[in-house]
């Protein structure tokens, strides 16, 4: 029987990182450039101001400086709750039987139960810094608008949350959530917009997306005196502070005496999976490691495995700059499932080149082949992972098995990058037979995607 010692590992306060990793420094193929909406050019930083603070959209552009310091004030905001434990999965292990080594880094124990929080600290002080007193964001599962109105309330500023309407009504803990921290919330698509306005007229009964909420959030900020607009995941910069996972996971790994062979996360935007995966995928573009890099996504939103590569909108009203991703097409409507962050049309542009130049890999999961590995991982590790961490999980026990049936071992991380306490009504609908699977044809998406511009 191992230890509890051998099991968890946990650093020191004083090699929390000092900052952030910045991959689009390291990478041979840049991304290419973010176009402006109406004029189709490169966007410059400017052009982003109206919108972002304005460390925020410099830090979006950056394409030289490879570390990028974590401002004191969001360190000493960290310290509350980082370094994270990785954890052996023992368990886990012996459940299936694989001789693989199971590692995962438990972001569930933020106050908020999962790694947004990471970035909603750190756009908050810049928006607090620049002297911002208003905020607004999209939520789809409430993970990243219950962080940003913790943060919102640490650095006093006024949030507003436009939250994918399905995940109001299946989550209304999340709701209780963000309005606990002074957050409003406003289920999304609304009559408060004229972009949900417009959605509601064409269809009274959309229950929505990420693209309909991301529409009416930056609508609201764009018509607010002193307001920015802040996201949870998609864009570089939301990577970039993601990557103290990655980072602490790398000392981690050496306090265990390992090295992951594969290295596995969700995939939504991109934002978790990049925080994980950016700081190892380092040595593998300067020679010296070759781990895989598998992207966990919903086999109802495929983008990664079935989407086409072109510039597309991250918002639904094209409110937003053209962004060459893989993508579903932005007027995408996803099917209900209950891993509510993951249902985002679109991939983040720095992971869509990286999958471009076949840097990475990504697998599709079943909604239910994802539940059936999450109550497994809770039954053998003693935590209720979220719907969305349930596919990474799912990943990683097929390569477990994988390994086992190889008769080979193998180093696996992945990245927990939240708990289930409050989504225990998906589980409830999984145990009591009331969930099915949604999968995308190919006709469908050729459909979706056949209005975009060509612009790729």
């Amino acid at each position: 029987m191992k230890t509890q010692a051998q099991k968890r590992f946990i650093l020191p306060e004083n090699e929390i990182p000092t900052a952030w990793y910045n991959i689009v420094a390291d990478m041979k193929n840049k991304p290419l450039p973010m176009l402006h909406p109406g004029t189709k050019k490169p966007l410059k930083a400017e052009d982003l101001y109206p919108l972002f603070a304005k460390e925020l959209a410099h830090q979006e552009l950056n394409e030289t400086d490879r570390f990028i310091e974590i401002p004191e004030e969001v360190r000493e905001m960290y310290k509350n709750y980082r370094s994270t434990p990785l954890v052996r999965a023992y368990g886990l292990e012996k459940a299936l039987g694989t001789p693989a080594h199971i590692y995962f880094k438990n972001e569930s124990v933020s106050p908020v139960g999962s790694h947004k929080l990471n970035s909603a600290l750190a756009q908050a002080y810049y928006c607090k810094k620049e002297g911002v007193t208003n905020i607004t964001t999209e939520t789809g599962a409430g993970q990243w608008g219950a962080a940003l109105s913790y943060a919102a309330s640490a650095f006093g500023l006024e949030l507003a949350v436009y939250m994918v309407k399905i995940s109001y009504e299946q989550k209304p803990y999340r709701r209780s959530i963000m309005k606990t921290f002074g957050a409003q919330v406003v289920a999304s698509p609304s009559m408060s917009t004229k972009a949900g306005r417009k959605i509601l007229t064409e269809n009274p009964n959309y229950q929505g997306s990420l693209g309909t909420a991301i529409s009416e959030a930056i609508e609201l900020a764009q018509q607010t005196p002193n307001c920015k607009y802040v996201l949870g995941s998609v864009l570089n910069h939301v990577s970039l502070h993601q990557t103290v996972i990655g980072l602490e996971a790398e000392k981690q790994m050496e306090m265990a005496g390992e090295y992951p062979d594969v290295v596995i996360a969700c995939f939504g935007g991109g934002s978790n999976f990049g925080g994980m995966a950016f700081p190892f995928l380092r040595h593998n573009l300067s020679g010296k490691k070759n781990t895989r890099f598998v992207a966990a996504e919903p086999a109802s939103c495929p983008k990664l495995t079935h989407g086409v590569f072109e510039y597309d909108f991250g918002d639904e009203a094209g409110y937003t700059p053209l962004l060459p991703m893989f993508t579903l097409g932005h007027n995408f409507s996803p099917a209900h499932i209950h891993a509510g962050g993951l249902r985002f049309h679109g991939a983040g542009t720095i992971v869509s080149q990286l999958l471009k130049d076949k840097l990475i890999e990504a697998v599709d999961i079943k909604q239910l082949d994802s539940f059936k590995a999450g109550i497994l991982f809770a039954q053998s590790e003693g935590i209720i992972p979220a719907p969305e961490s349930c596919h990474a999980i799912a990943a990683t026990i097929q390569e477990a098995l994988k390994a086992k049936e190889e008769g080979k071992q193998k180093t696996i991380l992945f990245n927990l990058s939240g708990h289930g306490l409050i989504d225990m009504t998906a589980y409830d609908a999984y145990l009591s037979g009331d969930l099915s699977n949604y999968e995308l044809s190919d006709e469908e998406i050729k459909k979706n995607v056949s209005t975009l511009e060509k612009l790729a």
